[in-house]
């Protein structure tokens, strides 16, 4: 074999040794769809729709009649007594809200700047007398252990199940004897006697759930236990002291039952009693003058709520301890 042959026709040619290179594109296999997810994720959908839904209805449902209230309180009589109800005041007017704020003194009503200063100084006492008994007296149950105290947890729930009504004869004889009746006093002693026993009640629970080891350590750092109760454990009760004060507030308020039996005198009525007064068995019944009142009647409540529930949600992270 020569050496020209052995160089070019023997030779294999250089494209044939190179393997060839594989164009085709190569099939990525596709992740299965998880149908699970897809369903977990519009069972979610629906369930937070309902939610939504039965939300929106139950609030409606609860600031209707509200709004019916003040809507009533614009009308003039004659759409009042209308067989065909009205959702707007087509002609509002405050000859209601001038009725109630202003008309003088009735023998048999009385009027109400005297009324709202009685159902004022009623609440106000209540409410302070039993936020300080009922403090102390969830303290006294929760922190410390002394004989009669598990009769004493009893007693309370045992004079909460017992209907107010029940007792009303007894209250009013009581209450006679210590002529006390038409008086401040007397009426603020008959509504301690039913709101101290739920107030110690609920205060129990916040007063249990804060731990003895805040004052236990504040006292480690230097702190007398009278100043690791005022700095540590009281800012810690103060949402509780709110929620409580706030039911307080508004049973001592709207009462009516036991406040139409105590105050008899027309200078004496509370609110309830001299709303009450508006719907006579002889008189048409001002049934505009009856739902302005009823607006007024309202809006301490709602007052005392918006001045408290600030620090309601501040008192629940107050109090905390330096780490």
């Amino acid at each position: 074999m020569s050496l020209n042959s052995s160089i070019t026709g023997d030779a294999e040619p250089i494209e044939d040794a190179v393997p060839a290179v594989s164009t085709s594109t190569r099939t990525v296999p596709h992740k299965p769809i998880n149908r699970s997810n897809n369903g977990y994720r519009a069972r979610a959908r629906l369930t937070k729709t309902v939610l939504s839904i039965t939300a929106v209805i139950v609030f409606v449902c609860s600031v209707f009649p509200v709004y019916w209230m003040v809507s009533t309180s614009l009308k003039p009589n004659r759409d009042i007594v209308s067989p065909t109800p009205s959702f707007f005041p087509g002609e509002p007017t405050i000859r209601a809200y001038l009725t109630v704020l202003f008309e003088p003194a009735r023998p048999d009503r009385g009027n109400f700047p005297t009324s709202f200063m009685v159902s004022i100084a009623v609440t106000l006492l209540t409410l302070a007398i039993c936020l300080v008994f009922a403090f102390l007296g969830a303290l006294a149950v929760s922190r410390f252990r002394f004989k009669g105290r598990r009769q004493f947890v009893i007693a309370i729930l045992i004079v909460q199940m017992i209907p107010g009504e029940a007792m009303m004869f007894t209250i009013f004889g009581m209450i006679d004897s210590w002529q006390a009746l038409n008086t401040i006093i007397g009426l603020t002693i008959v509504y301690l006697s039913g709101v101290l026993p739920f107030t110690i009640w609920t205060l129990r629970g916040f007063v249990a759930g804060v731990p003895a080891d805040l004052e236990e350590a504040a006292m480690i750092d230097g702190c007398s236990r009278s100043q690791a109760f005022w700095r540590i454990t009281f800012p810690l009760l103060a949402p509780g002291l709110v929620s409580t004060g706030i039911f307080a507030f508004i049973q001592a308020w709207n009462e009516f039952t036991m406040a139409n039996i105590i105050m008899q005198r027309p200078d004496a009525f509370t609110l309830p009693i001299w709303l009450r007064t508006f719907q006579q068995a002889t008189q048409a019944t001002d049934w505009a003058a009856i739902m302005a009142g009823s607006t007024l009647l309202a809006i301490p409540v709602m007052i005392f709520f918006l001045i408290v529930q600030g620090r309601m949600t501040g008192g629940l992270v107050s109090g905390a301890v330096k780490g």
